[in-house]
């Protein structure tokens, strides 16, 4: 199968997802599947597209270094190579979407999706801020395209949550969810509990590339607050978005609490939680002082874990000791992987009107 890809957003995520297609290009020949990067757009350092194909180890390097994408490039937008990546004649067209997350409207992502489903192209994406503020609607679109639109790894890196349940757990009732899902605030508090300086430990897990481009959206709880609005919109059809979960972020001033904490055998964790009630659902991102028993209160450094509770199977706690960058890009390599299954069982409607017309 012949797979188009165009890589919308190329930070550190993106560029790890680039090198990890040459790195796992065996077990891509041992299905049968054949990717082309023909499109890499990024927010400040151009845009480029080639039907041939890019080399994207190179294109990562000139990025990295602080130059263009591509020679030529400082023209064309996200929605130029989308247009194009649909104009192309193989099995299957993806977009990658990878762009930074604006916790506020989701946007450029939630528009750079449209345009794909209007040109005929898939959709795997790293970014929450579309599951968080519009996934009803996006997946609605998806559906009547006969599109694929998959997000991984949207939360807890390239643990497969998502696939979890939509694969494993048909018919479960999820009534309620509790987790530790941002790697950075985790790192920070256990660093604060051994009494590290918060400055210095939010430094090290923004030079590691962890930590979000507005380091605030960590720290202050609103990462977290739009994993939690997207898991409940998925799991629960909740319909709300970051906003509509109380939040509360971490600071300084919280290591007395820690060390507190600590010293009686506790540990204080930023949790995000959802539980299903007769008026809706009701969402929060808080801290919370946790046993060392508790599978939430053990976890250490850059560790996630979620605790689903369902009707049928009880709880299930899933647990992701190592988090990092190569994890989330791994998390799009199982979606682009996911993509290429079910094209090879269905061949997806091409749109009817031109992608000059608008979108959805």
């Amino acid at each position: 199968m012949r797979i188009a890809l165009a890589l919308i957003g190329f930070g550190h995520v993106g560029r790890r997802f680039a090198l990890l297609l040459q790195e796992l290009k065996p077990a891509l020949d041992g299905r049968g599947i054949e990717v082309t990067v023909v499109a890499i757009a990024t927010g400040h350092h151009g845009a480029v597209f080639d039907r041939a194909g890019l080399d994207t180890v190179q294109a990562a390097q000139r990025v990295a270094g602080g130059g263009l994408v591509g020679p030529g490039s400082a023209s064309l937008t996200a929605h130029d190579l989308i247009h194009q990546l649909g104009s192309l004649d193989t099995e299957a067209r993806v977009m990658v979407e990878t762009t930074p997350l604006d916790v506020q409207s989701g946007e450029p992502a939630i528009s750079h999706i449209r345009a794909a489903f209007a040109a005929g192209a898939h959709v795997i994406s790293a970014n929450k801020g579309p599951v968080a503020h519009a996934y009803r609607a996006l997946a609605a679109e998806a559906r009547a395209a006969g599109l694929q639109f998959l997000f991984e790894g949207a939360v807890m890196d390239g643990i497969p949550i998502f696939n979890l349940v939509r694969e494993t757990m048909p018919g479960v009732k999820i009534g309620s969810f509790r987790g530790v899902v941002n790697s950075t605030t985790n790192h920070i508090l256990t660093a604060m509990e051994r009494g590290e300086a918060f400055d210095a430990a939010l430094a090290r897990m923004q030079a590691a590339g962890v930590a979000e481009a507005d380091a605030s959206l960590d720290v202050d709880g609103w990462d977290a607050a739009a994993k939690v609005a997207a898991m409940a919109n998925v799991w629960m059809d909740a319909g709300i978005t970051p906003r509509d979960v109380e939040r509360e972020g971490i600071s300084a001033v919280d290591a007395p609490r820690l060390l507190a904490a600590v010293a009686v055998g506790h540990h204080v964790k930023l949790v995000g939680r959802a539980t299903r009630t007769n008026v809706g659902v009701r969402a929060s991102v808080q801290l919370e002082t946790l046993d060392v028993s508790d599978p939430l209160g053990s976890l250490e450094g850059q560790a996630n874990a979620l605790e689903i509770e369902t009707d049928i199977l009880g709880r299930v706690v899933i647990t992701q000791r190592d988090g990092g960058l190569e994890k989330t890009a791994y998390a799009l390599f199982v979606d682009l992987i996911a993509v290429a299954n079910a094209t090879s069982k269905a061949v997806p409607k091409r749109p009817q009107r031109s992608f000059s017309e608008g979108t959805p």
